[in-house]
Protein backbone atom coordinates (compact mmCIF):
# COMPACT_ATOMS: atom_id res chain seq x y z
CA UNK A 1 0.00 0.00 0.00
CA UNK A 2 1.30 3.42 -0.92
CA UNK A 3 1.56 5.56 2.16
CA UNK A 4 1.53 9.28 2.72
CA UNK A 5 4.04 10.54 5.25
CA UNK A 6 5.44 13.67 6.72
CA UNK A 7 7.64 14.92 9.49
CA UNK A 8 8.13 18.06 11.30
CA UNK A 9 10.11 19.09 14.36
CA UNK A 10 9.08 22.12 16.36
CA UNK A 11 11.05 23.39 19.35
CA UNK A 12 8.87 24.72 22.16
CA UNK A 13 9.68 26.37 25.45
CA UNK A 14 9.86 22.99 27.14
CA UNK A 15 10.98 20.69 24.38
CA UNK A 16 10.56 19.68 20.78
CA UNK A 17 7.72 18.31 18.76
CA UNK A 18 8.18 15.98 15.88
CA UNK A 19 5.41 15.14 13.50
CA UNK A 20 5.19 12.30 11.07
CA UNK A 21 2.35 11.13 8.91
CA UNK A 22 1.21 8.11 6.94
CA UNK A 23 -2.25 7.62 5.54
CA UNK A 24 -3.98 5.41 8.05
CA UNK A 25 -3.61 6.76 11.55
CA UNK A 26 -1.96 9.39 13.71
CA UNK A 27 -0.27 8.97 17.05
CA UNK A 28 0.16 12.01 19.24
CA UNK A 29 1.85 12.28 22.57
CA UNK A 30 0.82 15.18 24.73
CA UNK A 31 3.17 16.57 27.32
CA UNK A 32 2.60 19.76 29.28
CA UNK A 33 3.17 21.56 25.98
CA UNK A 34 2.19 19.59 22.87
CA UNK A 35 2.48 16.69 20.48
CA UNK A 36 0.83 15.01 17.57
CA UNK A 37 1.41 11.91 15.63
CA UNK A 38 0.17 8.65 14.32
CA UNK A 39 0.62 6.81 11.15
CA UNK A 40 0.92 10.44 10.95
CA UNK A 41 3.36 10.55 13.79
CA UNK A 42 4.25 13.60 15.80
CA UNK A 43 6.11 13.51 19.06
CA UNK A 44 6.77 16.19 21.60
CA UNK A 45 9.30 15.14 24.19
CA UNK A 46 10.00 17.31 27.18
CA UNK A 47 11.90 16.88 30.44
CA UNK A 48 8.57 16.22 32.18
CA UNK A 49 6.59 13.04 31.83
CA UNK A 50 4.00 13.16 29.06
CA UNK A 51 0.41 12.99 30.22
CA UNK A 52 -1.73 11.98 27.28
CA UNK A 53 -1.46 10.40 23.84
CA UNK A 54 -3.80 10.90 20.91
CA UNK A 55 -4.30 8.71 17.84
CA UNK A 56 -6.18 9.76 14.70
CA UNK A 57 -7.94 6.75 13.19
CA UNK A 58 -8.54 7.43 9.50
CA UNK A 59 -10.78 4.47 8.70
CA UNK A 60 -13.01 4.73 11.77
CA UNK A 61 -13.24 8.51 11.73
CA UNK A 62 -12.32 9.19 15.32
CA UNK A 63 -9.52 10.09 17.71
CA UNK A 64 -8.41 7.72 20.46
CA UNK A 65 -7.16 9.30 23.68
CA UNK A 66 -4.95 7.67 26.30
CA UNK A 67 -3.40 8.58 29.59
CA UNK A 68 0.28 7.67 29.84
CA UNK A 69 1.37 5.84 32.95
CA UNK A 70 4.71 6.33 34.68
CA UNK A 71 5.89 3.12 32.99
CA UNK A 72 4.66 4.28 29.57
CA UNK A 73 1.54 2.10 29.54
CA UNK A 74 -1.41 3.61 27.66
CA UNK A 75 -4.86 3.54 29.25
CA UNK A 76 -7.92 4.75 27.30
CA UNK A 77 -9.44 7.85 28.86
CA UNK A 78 -13.17 7.83 29.62
CA UNK A 79 -15.25 8.31 26.48
CA UNK A 80 -12.46 7.39 24.03
CA UNK A 81 -12.54 7.24 21.05
CA UNK A 82 -13.96 10.67 20.24
CA UNK A 83 -15.78 11.34 16.97
CA UNK A 84 -13.91 13.22 14.25
CA UNK A 85 -14.70 13.85 10.61
CA UNK A 86 -14.19 11.66 7.54
CA UNK A 87 -10.69 10.13 7.42
CA UNK A 88 -8.71 12.12 9.97
CA UNK A 89 -5.14 11.97 8.65
CA UNK A 90 -3.22 14.22 11.03
CA UNK A 91 -3.56 15.46 14.58
CA UNK A 92 -1.92 18.43 16.29
CA UNK A 93 -1.84 19.85 19.82
CA UNK A 94 -1.40 23.51 20.71
CA UNK A 95 1.49 24.85 22.74
CA UNK A 96 -0.51 25.16 25.94
CA UNK A 97 -1.78 21.55 25.69
CA UNK A 98 -5.34 22.85 25.86
CA UNK A 99 -6.50 21.99 22.35
CA UNK A 100 -6.32 19.16 19.80
CA UNK A 101 -6.87 19.52 16.05
CA UNK A 102 -7.55 16.73 13.55
CA UNK A 103 -7.32 17.20 9.77
CA UNK A 104 -10.12 15.24 8.10
CA UNK A 105 -8.96 14.36 4.59
CA UNK A 106 -12.29 13.31 3.06
CA UNK A 107 -14.37 15.64 5.21
CA UNK A 108 -12.43 18.70 4.06
CA UNK A 109 -12.49 20.18 7.53
CA UNK A 110 -10.67 20.40 10.87
CA UNK A 111 -12.10 18.95 14.07
CA UNK A 112 -11.16 20.98 17.13
CA UNK A 113 -11.34 19.85 20.74
CA UNK A 114 -10.58 21.15 24.21
CA UNK A 115 -8.60 18.80 26.44
CA UNK A 116 -10.08 17.96 29.83
CA UNK A 117 -8.07 17.42 32.98
CA UNK A 118 -8.28 13.66 32.38
CA UNK A 119 -7.34 13.93 28.70
CA UNK A 120 -10.88 13.58 27.38
CA UNK A 121 -11.79 15.62 24.29
CA UNK A 122 -14.76 17.96 24.01
CA UNK A 123 -15.66 19.47 20.62
CA UNK A 124 -15.08 23.22 20.52
CA UNK A 125 -18.04 25.40 19.57
CA UNK A 126 -18.14 25.76 15.80
CA UNK A 127 -16.18 22.55 15.14
CA UNK A 128 -15.52 21.21 12.58
CA UNK A 129 -13.98 24.20 10.85
CA UNK A 130 -13.97 24.35 7.07
CA UNK A 131 -10.77 23.55 5.19
CA UNK A 132 -9.86 23.27 1.53
CA UNK A 133 -9.99 19.98 -0.36
CA UNK A 134 -7.90 17.13 1.00
CA UNK A 135 -6.32 18.34 4.26
CA UNK A 136 -3.46 15.96 5.02
CA UNK A 137 -1.18 17.77 7.46
CA UNK A 138 -1.77 20.12 10.37
CA UNK A 139 0.91 21.97 12.34
CA UNK A 140 0.57 24.40 15.23
CA UNK A 141 3.19 27.12 15.40
CA UNK A 142 5.61 27.06 18.39
CA UNK A 143 3.91 30.07 19.94
CA UNK A 144 0.52 28.34 19.85
CA UNK A 145 -1.06 31.29 18.04
CA UNK A 146 -1.68 29.79 14.59
CA UNK A 147 -2.47 26.48 12.92
CA UNK A 148 -1.47 25.61 9.36
CA UNK A 149 -3.06 22.94 7.19
CA UNK A 150 -1.66 21.59 3.92
CA UNK A 151 -4.39 20.53 1.52
CA UNK A 152 -3.14 18.07 -1.07
CA UNK A 153 -5.98 18.30 -3.59
CA UNK A 154 -6.52 22.07 -3.47
CA UNK A 155 -2.76 22.70 -3.70
CA UNK A 156 -2.69 25.29 -0.94
CA UNK A 157 -2.12 25.97 2.74
CA UNK A 158 -4.80 27.29 5.05
CA UNK A 159 -3.79 29.46 8.01
CA UNK A 160 -5.94 29.89 11.09
CA UNK A 161 -5.62 31.97 14.22
CA UNK A 162 -6.33 30.06 17.43
CA UNK A 163 -8.80 31.77 19.73
CA UNK A 164 -8.69 31.68 23.51
CA UNK A 165 -11.27 28.88 23.41
CA UNK A 166 -9.38 26.99 20.69
CA UNK A 167 -11.69 28.00 17.87
CA UNK A 168 -10.10 28.44 14.45
CA UNK A 169 -10.53 31.58 12.38
CA UNK A 170 -9.11 31.90 8.89
CA UNK A 171 -6.48 34.60 8.74
CA UNK A 172 -6.78 37.30 6.11
CA UNK A 173 -5.81 36.04 2.66
CA UNK A 174 -6.10 32.34 3.53
CA UNK A 175 -5.75 29.91 1.83
CA UNK A 176 -2.29 30.57 0.44
CA UNK A 177 -1.16 29.01 -2.81
CA UNK A 178 1.33 26.14 -2.76
CA UNK A 179 2.56 24.07 -5.68
CA UNK A 180 1.18 20.68 -6.77
CA UNK A 181 0.53 18.03 -4.15
CA UNK A 182 1.47 19.64 -0.82
CA UNK A 183 1.79 16.78 1.67
CA UNK A 184 3.87 18.12 4.55
CA UNK A 185 4.13 21.41 6.43
CA UNK A 186 6.81 22.40 8.94
CA UNK A 187 7.19 25.56 11.00
CA UNK A 188 10.63 26.88 11.94
CA UNK A 189 11.55 27.22 15.63
CA UNK A 190 11.35 31.01 15.49
CA UNK A 191 7.76 30.79 14.15
CA UNK A 192 8.89 33.16 11.38
CA UNK A 193 8.97 30.70 8.47
CA UNK A 194 6.87 27.84 7.11
CA UNK A 195 7.91 25.17 4.61
CA UNK A 196 5.71 22.88 2.53
CA UNK A 197 6.81 19.80 0.59
CA UNK A 198 5.04 19.60 -2.79
CA UNK A 199 5.20 15.98 -3.90
CA UNK A 200 3.94 16.36 -7.47
CA UNK A 201 5.80 19.53 -8.47
CA UNK A 202 9.06 18.35 -6.85
CA UNK A 203 9.76 21.47 -4.83
CA UNK A 204 9.43 23.24 -1.50
CA UNK A 205 7.23 26.26 -0.95
CA UNK A 206 8.72 28.66 1.60
CA UNK A 207 6.83 31.41 3.36
CA UNK A 208 7.43 34.12 5.90
CA UNK A 209 4.83 34.24 8.66
CA UNK A 210 3.32 37.63 9.37
CA UNK A 211 2.26 38.93 12.76
CA UNK A 212 -1.32 37.96 11.89
CA UNK A 213 -0.28 34.46 10.72
CA UNK A 214 -0.55 35.24 7.02
CA UNK A 215 1.92 33.54 4.68
CA UNK A 216 4.00 35.46 2.16
CA UNK A 217 6.12 33.57 -0.38
CA UNK A 218 9.82 34.05 0.26
CA UNK A 219 11.79 35.42 -2.71
CA UNK A 220 12.95 32.49 -4.83
CA UNK A 221 10.15 30.18 -3.64
CA UNK A 222 9.44 27.46 -4.59
CA UNK A 223 12.87 25.89 -4.15
CA UNK A 224 13.84 22.81 -6.14
CA UNK A 225 13.86 19.46 -4.36
CA UNK A 226 14.39 15.93 -5.61
CA UNK A 227 11.73 13.70 -7.10
CA UNK A 228 8.55 13.39 -5.03
CA UNK A 229 9.52 15.24 -1.84
CA UNK A 230 7.44 13.71 0.91
CA UNK A 231 8.54 15.12 4.24
CA UNK A 232 10.22 18.31 5.41
CA UNK A 233 11.88 19.05 8.75
CA UNK A 234 13.62 22.10 10.18
CA UNK A 235 16.47 21.60 12.63
CA UNK A 236 16.03 22.98 16.18
CA UNK A 237 18.50 25.79 15.58
CA UNK A 238 16.54 27.04 12.57
CA UNK A 239 19.71 26.96 10.45
CA UNK A 240 18.97 23.96 8.21
CA UNK A 241 16.05 22.25 6.48
CA UNK A 242 15.94 18.65 5.29
CA UNK A 243 13.61 17.05 2.76
CA UNK A 244 13.27 13.37 1.89
CA UNK A 245 12.64 12.64 -1.80
CA UNK A 246 10.67 9.44 -2.15
CA UNK A 247 11.10 9.23 -5.92
CA UNK A 248 14.92 9.29 -6.09
CA UNK A 249 15.92 7.88 -2.69
CA UNK A 250 17.66 10.99 -1.42
CA UNK A 251 17.69 13.72 1.22
CA UNK A 252 17.92 17.32 0.10
CA UNK A 253 19.66 19.61 2.59
CA UNK A 254 19.44 23.39 2.69
CA UNK A 255 20.73 26.29 4.72
CA UNK A 256 18.03 28.70 5.83
CA UNK A 257 18.88 32.32 5.13
CA UNK A 258 17.94 35.28 7.32
CA UNK A 259 14.86 35.78 5.17
CA UNK A 260 13.95 32.08 5.19
CA UNK A 261 15.26 31.34 1.70
CA UNK A 262 16.68 27.86 1.08
CA UNK A 263 20.14 27.31 -0.39
CA UNK A 264 21.31 23.77 -1.25
CA UNK A 265 24.17 22.60 0.95
CA UNK A 266 27.32 21.41 -0.87
CA UNK A 267 26.98 17.69 -1.59
CA UNK A 268 23.17 17.78 -1.49
CA UNK A 269 21.20 15.66 -2.20
CA UNK A 270 22.55 12.88 0.03
CA UNK A 271 21.82 9.22 -0.62
CA UNK A 272 19.11 7.57 1.45
CA UNK A 273 17.62 4.09 1.39
CA UNK A 274 14.84 2.85 -0.87
CA UNK A 275 11.66 4.92 -0.80
CA UNK A 276 12.52 7.38 1.99
CA UNK A 277 9.27 8.65 3.41
CA UNK A 278 10.05 10.65 6.52
CA UNK A 279 12.85 12.73 7.99
CA UNK A 280 13.50 13.79 11.58
CA UNK A 281 16.17 15.94 13.18
CA UNK A 282 17.17 15.08 16.72
CA UNK A 283 16.60 17.77 19.38
CA UNK A 284 20.34 18.33 19.86
CA UNK A 285 20.64 19.19 16.15
CA UNK A 286 23.46 16.65 15.78
CA UNK A 287 21.75 13.88 13.81
CA UNK A 288 19.18 13.26 11.08
CA UNK A 289 17.14 10.08 10.72
CA UNK A 290 15.21 8.86 7.68
CA UNK A 291 12.64 6.07 7.52
CA UNK A 292 13.08 4.10 4.28
CA UNK A 293 9.79 2.40 3.54
CA UNK A 294 10.85 0.01 0.77
CA UNK A 295 14.33 -0.48 2.22
CA UNK A 296 12.91 -1.70 5.54
CA UNK A 297 15.52 0.31 7.41
CA UNK A 298 16.44 3.67 8.91
CA UNK A 299 19.28 5.84 7.64
CA UNK A 300 21.18 7.83 10.26
CA UNK A 301 23.43 10.80 9.56
CA UNK A 302 25.57 13.18 11.55
CA UNK A 303 25.15 16.89 10.79
CA UNK A 304 28.30 18.83 10.03
CA UNK A 305 28.78 22.48 10.90
CA UNK A 306 27.57 23.49 7.43
CA UNK A 307 24.54 21.17 7.56
CA UNK A 308 25.97 18.45 5.31
CA UNK A 309 25.04 14.87 6.15
CA UNK A 310 27.46 11.99 6.76
CA UNK A 311 26.15 8.46 7.37
CA UNK A 312 26.96 7.29 10.89
CA UNK A 313 28.83 3.97 11.20
CA UNK A 314 26.49 1.05 10.65
CA UNK A 315 23.84 3.04 8.80
CA UNK A 316 21.29 2.08 7.57
CA UNK A 317 19.86 0.22 10.55
CA UNK A 318 17.40 -2.61 10.10
CA UNK A 319 13.73 -2.02 10.81
CA UNK A 320 10.69 -4.19 10.16
CA UNK A 321 8.49 -4.16 7.06
CA UNK A 322 7.74 -0.73 5.55
CA UNK A 323 8.86 1.73 8.24
CA UNK A 324 7.03 5.00 7.62
CA UNK A 325 7.63 7.09 10.72
CA UNK A 326 10.49 8.12 12.99
CA UNK A 327 10.39 10.19 16.18
CA UNK A 328 13.05 11.20 18.68
CA UNK A 329 12.67 12.03 22.37
CA UNK A 330 14.55 14.87 23.99
CA UNK A 331 14.89 13.30 27.42
CA UNK A 332 13.75 10.25 29.34
CA UNK A 333 10.35 10.92 30.83
CA UNK A 334 10.32 11.12 34.62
Amino acid sequence: MKTLSKIQYIPTSNGFRCSNRTTRSIFSILAPITTIAGLFFVLLAVPLRAQFAYVANADSGNVSAYSIGSNGVLTPVPGSPFAAGLEPFSVGVDLTAKFVYAANFSGNNISAYSIGSNGALTPIAGSPFAAQEGPVSVAVDPMGKFAYVATKISNNVSAYSIGSNGALTLVSGSPFAAQEGPVSVAIGPSAKFAYVANKISNNISAYSIGSNGALTPIPGSPFAAGIEPFSVAVDPTGKFAYVVNEGDDSVSAYTIGPNGALTPIPGSPFAAGRDPIEVAVDPTAKFVYVANRAGNNVSAYSISSNGALTPVPGSPFAARIEPVSVAITRAVFK
